[in-house]
């Protein structure tokens, strides 16, 4: 049994997807970002930088493992799925993954915070992490012209990238222009593995909800104002 830490957000969905693709049993914490409860003495012993998902695996002497591409990786080799054995496929997974880690994610968050949290709108800062995003869009939208998936077979750097660019409008950003991408998101959101996990736990702040999403980007913008963590979309 595998103890899961985590929010609604992509990372949390990382994790939650790979656990519903490897069906492995496991039990739903849910953290409370906004009332800093990523933050509290017992959460730290696993997560010591604070930050969601984190997990406990309780099969091997509950052993604890956080940010999301170390999960995500361990979890693959655990069980021997979602990541080829060879040297040479394992290392172009990884690559796709620390491609995620190292650019879709941390660009598209600024997006969120200068194009949807932040109370004030400066535009040459919305410019330059839209200007980003679009073009890892576009090394993503390259790669998957000539591939099915990122790395050969589906793979944990397919639900990495997808548990973000799936929420591009969110970021403000289209993926019309990208075909290959776009033609990517789809096909991964019709496997229901994907389709259990982004709701994993359930998102608090629907887009469709007006008022929900007015609650949820006032919550954000109290977070920066106070110097906390902002949620990520």
């Amino acid at each position: 049994m595998i103890d899961l830490y985590t929010a609604a957000t992509p990372n949390g969905h990382k994790v939650s997807i790979a656990l519903e693709e490897l069906a492995l049993p496991y039990t739903v914490h849910v953290l409370d970002l906004g009332k800093l409860e990523q933050r509290r003495p017992e959460f730290l012993r696993i997560s010591p930088n604070g930050r969601i998902p984190a997990i406990v695996d309780r099969e091997t002497g509950a052993f604890p493992v956080f940010e999301s591409g170390a999960i995500l990786i361990y979890l693959a080799e655990k069980t021997g799925q979602l990541m080829p054995h060879d040297a040479q496929g394992r290392s172009l997974v990884i690559q796709w993954l620390m491609f995620q880690m190292g650019g879709i994610g941390p660009m598209m968050g600024q997006a969120n915070v200068f194009f949807r949290y932040f109370p004030e709108k400066i535009q040459p800062a919305i410019d330059r992490y839209h200007g980003e995003v679009c073009r890892l869009f576009g090394v993503l939208d390259g790669r998957l012209a000539e591939h099915e998936y990122l790395a050969g077979d589906y793979s944990i750097a397919d639900i990495a990238n997808w548990a973000w660019v799936r929420t591009h409008k969110w970021s403000g950003v289209e993926i019309e222009p990208f075909p290959h991408l776009a033609r990517w998101k789809e096909q991964l959101a019709t496997r229901p593995a994907c389709q259990r996990g982004v709701n994993v736990p359930p998102r608090p702040a629907r887009l469709e909800d007006g008022k929900g999403t007015e609650r949820f980007i006032a919550e954000a913008r109290r977070m920066i104002e106070t110097g906390r963590d902002t949620p990520q979309s």
